[in-house]
């Protein structure tokens, strides 16, 4: 049976690029992060790479507030108490920091579920426990 081209196009999602402002913003989230490791390496606690990291925000101009809960909304209720994110960097990208040998994948799912929950497009999920810290960089876009 043929399918009408204009219904299938009503439920395709139309791609919108990540715009300039928040690809700036995502390049100083990148040189804080560098800066950090640079100065400390790897082997300290989360913690501490968060408050540095956000130190280094602000250098940088970028406004950020640090753990956040995210209410959840289920079955039409709100739980406030549901999830938390580490940083989110002038209301627009969220930061999850981490300081651990191996990524799991979970973290990975939990940066995209946190974006989709608070409707964020932008988000980076950094682990400074290692070598390079550009393999300790993964950037996640909407």
């Amino acid at each position: 049976m043929p399918q009408n081209h204009e219904n299938t196009k009503l439920h395709q999602k139309i791609y919108v690029p990540i715009s300039e402002d928040f690809n700036i913003i995502g390049k100083k989230i990148v040189d804080a992060a560098y800066t950090v490791h640079k100065n400390l390496g790897p082997g300290l606690l989360e913690k501490v790479y968060e408050i540095c990291f956000c130190h280094e925000l602000t250098k940088r101009g970028l406004k950020y507030l640090r753990q956040i809960d995210i209410p959840v909304v289920y079955d039409g209720i709100t739980f406030e108490e549901g999830l938390r994110l580490d940083v989110l960097v002038e209301d627009k990208i969220i930061c999850e920091i981490k300081a651990v040998d191996l990524v799991n994948p979970i973290w990975e799912a939990q940066v995209l579920s946190h974006m989709k929950l608070t409707n964020k497009r932008l988000g980076y999920l950094i682990n400074f426990n290692v070598i390079n810290i550009g393999q300790g960089i993964k950037r996640f876009a909407l």
